[in-house]
């Protein structure tokens, strides 16, 4: 398969369009240029799915801080924090915690 990384992931994408895990992908590749705004849109659509996807939290707020959008990125967190930990993934929710507390913001119990 030619092409660019994210011709190849959007290729995928048209056999299996509901692949969280590509959808994750894409939205890291967009994320990477001038379309940041909608891989943002994307995280936030993963981070609202049944169940929410974790890592679309953590990474949310990275790229979120990046720009200057602190009270977002914190937001992002202590909702990535609670889904983290309503599905067992206590290291996760940890990594979350530890990005909130350099954000000035100490959670409960991580």
């Amino acid at each position: 398969m030619s092409g660019s990384r994210r011709e190849k992931i959007e290729a995928l994408l048209r056999d299996d369009p509901d692949d969280v895990f590509l959808r994750y992908s894409l939205a890291l590749e967009l994320l990477g240029g001038d379309e940041w705004p909608t891989g943002l849109d994307m995280l936030e659509a993963l981070s609202r799915g049944t169940p929410p996807y974790v890592p679309a939290f953590h990474m949310a707020a990275r790229h979120l801080v990046q720009r200057g959008r602190t009270e977002d990125a914190r937001r992002a967190l202590r909702e990535g924090i609670e889904a983290a930990r309503g599905q067992g993934e206590s290291h996760a929710a940890g990594e979350m915690a530890e990005l909130l507390m350099s954000l000035g913001e100490f959670p409960e119990e991580a």
